[in-house]
């Protein structure tokens, strides 16, 4: 098949790293509401207008632990990834792979032990809730037999220890993707085989199409994410300093760029070395200093309120243009690269 620069840019892509999808799978343990529940009958709830919505059957702190590992799974997902192509996945670049994957496996070892004590106390935890929503299920139901019905559902809404035993999982899967360049036949008749092979190399033809072209854009849209987080930082560092919360420069304020900037240089897939240099530019002239330093020097710290604001006006400058040079290059080097190591 004769390759586009389309098809090479995402071969160089799928080089440069990697697909990932990361997922923690507990029992949420909600119930549906029903009408009767609320001793009512069906024709007097509108659900054009009315949502009777789900009932807790835990108290929000005996899934505390596990809801943490979630967040925290997918805040670090999203800090290390890139939406791809519409968010059909996060595209993890290499150099941010073995952090990811380290960060991951230490969550996965407290969605383990958060699983294993709430497993542990679930009985107990099972007996509290009920006793919990004996004494609040009167404010929800209507008569006696209504609460004792109620409270029945509930208690019979609870699985066993055996039952939801097996349904905590914490899961990481990494993917490449590639274009499809054909499909396989299967038994089908003479009669309908042209029209069949026909019609299944235009659907690879257009999945290529439209996997081809949307590359370009992920490309540029991530040379400009970073660009405008970039920006963003230096906004709210000057706030940070202009606002006299922290009595001036703050050395968490100037470890925080630090962090950035190495952090940067692991997401720069692409190679920006236009914003890469400003902020090796910004390092090397502005951070040299601590905290206290900036603090005894006010002349200093005025330097440093300009530098961030050059950084943060660059930043903005570089955002709003058009990356299809810097697009194009990237490619153009991954292809030279690929031939080489061929």
């Amino acid at each position: 098949m004769n390759t586009s620069p389309q098809t090479d840019l995402l071969d160089v892509l799928t080089r440069e790293g990697v697909l990932i999808n990361a997922s923690v799978c507990y029992p949420r343990f909600h119930k549906k509401l029903r009408a009767a529940d609320l001793g009512l009958e069906p024709d007097q709830v509108s659900e054009r207008l009315v949502s009777l919505g789900h009932k807790k059957l835990l108290p929000r702190e005996a899934l505390a632990d596990l809801a943490l590992v979630e967040s925290r799974t997918h805040a670090l997902i999203e800090k290390n990834t890139f939406p791809f192509l519409g968010g059909i996945g996060h595209f993890l670049p290499n150099g941010k792979l073995v952090d990811v994957q380290e960060q991951l496996n230490a969550q996965q070892v407290c969605f383990r032990t958060a699983t294993e004590n709430f497993l542990h106390r679930y009985a107990d935890t099972r007996r509290q809730a009920l006793a919990d929503w004996r004494a609040a299920i009167g404010q929800i139901a209507k008569t006696h037999d209504d609460r004792e019905t109620l409270l029945a559902q509930i208690e019979s809404a609870f699985p066993s220890r055996e039952f939801i035993e097996p349904r905590f999982a914490f899961e990481v899967h990494l993917f490449q993707i590639a274009v499809p360049e054909d499909l396989g036949m299967e038994l089908i008749s003479f009669a309908d085989q042209n029209e069949v092979r026909l019609a299944r190399h235009d659907a690879v033809r257009d999945a290529q199409r439209e996997i081809q072209s949307g590359v370009e854009s992920f490309v540029g849209e991530c040379v400009t994410e970073l660009r405008q987080q970039t920006a963003q930082l230096c906004e709210d560092m000057l706030a940070s300093l202009r606002g006299g919360k922290t009595n001036g420069v703050h050395q968490k304020t100037l470890n925080r760029l630090v962090k950035f900037i190495d952090d940067f240089k692991s997401l720069n897939f692409a190679d920006d070395t236009e914003m890469e240099s400003q902020l090796d530019r910004v390092r090397s002239q502005l951070l040299g200093r601590s905290a206290e330093d900036y603090r005894n020097n006010p002349s200093a710290t005025r330097s440093l309120e300009s530098g961030l604001t050059d950084l943060r006006n660059h930043a903005r400058d570089l955002a709003t243009r058009d990356a299809r040079d810097l697009v194009e290059r990237f490619g153009q080097v991954g292809r030279r690269k690929l031939q080489l190591a061929g």
